[in-house]
């Protein structure tokens, strides 16, 4: 089962806080744990403690990265960046205990390279202490509990295994399987480092965001990044191997290099009879995400999502999303225009559905704003960059000067036709609600004697607001090649739409 997202959940709206133990989230819970866990290692430092007070900061990291992929809040930012200082001032620490364990298990006492490596990791695991507990120290607790405190309320605002974590996850999939091919083909660190971290990320947002799949795929998940994170572990050994072991007898260092390739050789060849092959994990995840349309619908939630923690005032841009695709209905309906894309609805959709979120970085000049903003997302699910770039440019157009050739030259001729088209629809239906009060409730669209007539309820004659529609018409105008006309409704009208049809405004 898969929740579905709603879009009245982000309205700015207090939202009560949860416990930590029963947040969907669980952001709160590992984020209390934290100063806890990095208290208790303070102490002694052990290979225990520190990989706790690691385990906790990754959560807490990996968490943070999901919600900042739709709530832009900086305190996010902040957040991972402290989490990620002591992480690292840490991590120098575990790894050094971590090659120990390696030496130990894959050397011998009679071997002179045994020694040297337990010798160098001894003394590095000295000034490591010192480092991690001036981490530890420095760690501002006070300012982590504020985080603690307000960052779980607004990630309590997205609800796990929704759509919007759906598409989270889809994309990480793809990012990591895109890297597979290159690691699996040399074989380098590099290469397959790049790969395990992709692959970690999307084993996190499927740990923390749609808990319905992971039961099902944690173990291999686990198994996987096991098998890639012990080949690192072996190419670092082998890198220190070859710095600090550099003066032994080459028949002992030979063994050595001959051990690590054999053991990381299994483990790559593990990795590829799970990963590789029709009946591969990469398949099998595949199938249980979002497809084709279904993620291109997804990925629009995630749009609305992003767009509820930017937008002040949903409910005009909600009416602003209706208005535009009831005159689209409307001029299709009525011959003006003729849908040549099954995809420009959607567009339009996704175009009203952002088209205020520059507002955030101030109301000057707010669309070209917006449309810098829509232009940085990336990888959206089943939409191609170039839908992207279409919807960010129809948004930009929804208001200020009229898109000049220019500005489009980069477009083939259709698309530039498109993107006008639809930024003069999405500009009229803007100035349908330009006063943000809902005056106008529903609309209709008819087309007589050359003329697009839009008759709308609501609507007062030599008002400011129909001052504000009169000028918003031009840019439909000159893509429709027919003037348009929007009148007040007469009263006779008002009641013709039979109960329970779709008023002519909305999406049909």
């Amino acid at each position: 089962m898969v929740i579905k997202f709603d879009c009245a959940r982000l309205e700015a709206t207090p939202v009560k806080s949860r416990s930590p133990k029963t947040a969907n989230s669980g952001l709160g819970h590992w984020m209390q744990q934290a100063p806890r866990k990095a208290a208790k290692a303070a102490d002694e430092l052990t290979s225990g403690s520190v990989h706790d007070v690691r385990v906790v900061l990754r959560r807490c990291r990996s968490l943070v990265d999901g919600f900042r992929a739709v709530d832009p809040d900086k305190r996010w930012k902040k957040m991972r960046r402290s989490a990620k200082g002591l992480f690292d001032s840490l991590g120098a620490l575990r790894d050094s205990y971590v090659m120990q364990e390696w030496v130990k298990k894959l050397g011998q006492e009679s071997d002179p390279v045994t020694p040297v490596l337990l010798a160098h990791f001894k003394k590095q695991e000295s000034d490591l202490k010192q480092q991690a507990r001036r981490a530890i120290k420095s760690f501002d607790v006070k300012q982590w509990n504020q985080w603690s405190s307000s960052l779980p309320r607004r990630a309590a605002r997205l609800p796990v295994n929704s759509e919007v974590f759906q598409t989270l996850a889809l994309e990480k999939l793809t990012a990591a399987r895109r890297l597979q091919s290159q690691a699996l083909k040399t074989e380098s660190d590099a290469a397959l480092h790049r790969l395990r971290i992709a692959l970690k990320k999307f084993r996190y947002a499927v740990e923390n965001f749609l808990p319905i799949l992971h039961p099902a795929w944690g173990d291999d998940l686990k198994r996987l990044q096991d098998l890639l994170g012990e080949v690192h572990d072996l190419d670092l050994l082998r890198q220190t191997l070859t710095q600090v072991c550099a003066d032994l007898p080459s028949p002992s260092r030979g063994r050595w290099e001959e051990i690590l390739q054999r053991e990381r050789t299994a483990r790559i060849a593990q990795y590829r009879g799970m990963m590789l092959g029709e009946n591969s994990l990469w398949s099998r995840w595949r199938s249980a995400l979002p497809r084709g349309k279904a993620a291109r619908n997804a990925s629009l939630t995630r749009l609305q999502a992003w767009s509820s923690f930017l937008d002040s005032d949903l409910k005009h841009s909600r009416r602003v999303a209706r208005f535009a695709l009831g005159l689209y209905n409307g001029l299709e309906q009525a011959g003006v225009i003729n849908s040549s894309h099954k995809n420009d609805r959607e567009l339009l959709r996704a175009a009203a559905t952002v088209h205020e979120v520059g507002r955030t970085q101030g109301n000057k000049n707010h669309h070209k704003k917006t449309e810098k903003m829509v232009v940085q997302l990336r990888h959206l699910a089943g939409w191609t960059h170039r839908d992207v770039t279409a919807m960010a440019q129809i948004a930009r157009y929804h208001r200020g000067q009229l898109p000049r050739r220019e500005k489009l030259r980069h477009l083939p001729r259709a698309e530039r036709n498109k993107v006008k088209l639809l930024a003069g629809v999405l500009r009229l239906a803007n100035a349908l609600d330009a006063d943000h009060r809902g005056s106008i409730q529903r609309f209709k669209v008819a087309r007589n004697n050359g003329f697009v007539i839009i008759r709308a309820q609501g609507l007062v004659a030599d008002s400011s607001l129909a001052e504000t529609i009169a000028a918003a018409r031009h840019l439909l105008e000159i893509t429709c090649g027919l003037p348009v006309l929007v009148q007040p409704m007469p009263a006779r009208l008002f009641g013709r739409t039979k109960p329970g049809s779709p008023r002519p405004h909305q999406e049909r």
